[in-house]
């Protein structure tokens, strides 16, 4: 599958593509309008970021118990439910002189539960389009995504300033009940991927199978570790240029909806496995020339060709899922991007620490650095295995490199 009429034609990516857009949009005005009242109420920067994105944080507790779930209940209903969850949670957050805890208490179990319905998302996009369609339906919902959340900050604001942020909430409830409708009367009814009924301990089992090969291990921390510290350092944006951190925002932005079309819709196949260790280098090697604090019109320039490299993260999913039985892809899929969003909260408290102490433009200096390292010792630590298997294959006799030896955790080397 190479071309988006292709991917719009397949059955059921429509009604997915229309329930995740509207979902993105309900997230992000609801975020901006409960960030403005936690702010209104407590005057504090600290909570206000954490009524935003402490969810983001919780998603690590739905990825230890939950994310079973992903593949043991049936998409459709999953889907379904979850919005309305999400809707009804929105709307209790716009009543007014809702208790600071209680708000917070919300915010964590929407970040528990929000981790549960990445997986079941994601494992349904893998499930309607073939085999070689994922990376390009992927990299269209990162698209619509990033272009959704830009979209939905500018009208959230604009309602917040005309509607007050109570009435922002509710409607951002309303645009997550109407994906729950999207749900239900778009998508058909499947099957659970998996059996079984999920719980913490089957969460935990699977979640130790997925961790325990060394080929996805290394994918997963590739996912989270190098992208991770850069999104620390566009969370120091703020205070490196308070009067320019939107364009800032805005050009890192435009950088990754340029890399996720090239990614998603131009690079061959037989490139994909050579380019995943250059594009994350890209996205951390202009932000080591932040140390000399560039003009303005240099620093627009590197946050977009930084963050062409986050197209990297396309090519390592599609490596995951080659890795990965279809029965935990939900489950597989989830646990990314919990971990993921996980990560790049604890990124961004490390960088505002180093800034804190040091300047802006330093820490992301080091944050940048600390993502070549990374993604250069990945690298060699994958070339090593890929080595070792080589050899031991050449020895047996028994496959030749590269190739599935078909129990979960060997499913080939990862290069």
């Amino acid at each position: 599958m190479r071309t988006y009429r292709e991917l719009f034609r397949t059955p059921q990516f429509g009604p997915l593509f229309a329930t995740s857009a509207v979902q993105v949009a309900g997230s992000t005005m609801s975020g901006l309008a409960l960030g403005t009242l936690v702010y209104a109420a407590t005057d504090s920067p600290l909570l206000a970021a954490l009524s935003m994105f402490g969810s983001s944080l919780a998603q690590v507790l739905g990825a230890a118990v939950l994310m079973s779930a992903a593949d043991r209940l049936p998409p459709r209903a999953a889907t379904t439910g979850l919005a309305l969850a999400f809707g009804l949670a929105t709307a209790v957050l716009a009543v007014p002189g809702l208790p600071l805890p209680v708000v917070f208490a919300i915010i964590l179990a929407e970040g528990v539960v929000a981790a549960v319905g990445g997986g079941v998302r994601y494992g349904l996009l893998n499930e309607v389009l073939p085999k070689d369609g994922y990376l390009l339906g992927r990299s269209v919902l990162n698209m619509c995504s990033g272009l959704t959340q830009i979209g939905g900050f500018a009208l959230g604001g604009l309602l917040v300033a005309t509607l007050s942020a109570r009435g922002t909430l509710l409607v951002a409830a309303g645009l997550y009940l109407t994906g729950a409708a999207v749900a239900r009367f778009g998508l058909v009814r499947r099957p659970p991927r998996a059996a079984g009924r999920p719980s913490a301990a089957e969460t935990w089992r699977i979640n130790a199978v997925l961790w325990s090969s060394g080929p996805r291990r290394r994918v997963y921390l590739a996912l989270w570790v190098p992208n991770g510290l850069i999104v620390g350092c566009e969370s120091l944006f703020v205070p490196y240029s308070p009067e320019h951190a939107g364009l800032l925002f805005g050009f890192a932005a435009l950088g990754m909806l340029i890399g996720d079309t090239l990614a998603g819709r131009f690079v061959a196949r037989h490139w994909r496995g050579r380019l995943a260790t250059p594009l994350q280098l890209l996205l951390a090697v202009p932000y080591l020339l932040f140390a000399a604090r560039p003009a303005l019109p240099l620093a627009y320039a590197l946050a977009v060709l930084a963050s062409v490299g986050f197209s990297a993260s396309l090519l390592y999913q599609e490596r995951l899922m080659a890795l990965t039985p279809d029965e935990y892809t939900g489950q597989a899929l989830g646990l990314h991007s919990s971990g993921m969003l996980t990560m790049q909260g604890v990124a961004a408290t490390l960088a505002g620490t180093i800034a804190q102490r040091t300047s802006p433009a330093t820490a992301m200096t080091v944050m940048a650095a600390a993502s070549v390292a990374v993604t250069l010792a990945l690298t060699a630590a994958g070339r090593r295995a890929a080595g070792v298997v080589g050899a031991a294959e050449a020895v047996d006799g028994l496959a030749a490199p590269g190739t599935s030896g078909g129990a979960m955790g060997s499913a080939g080397p990862v290069r």
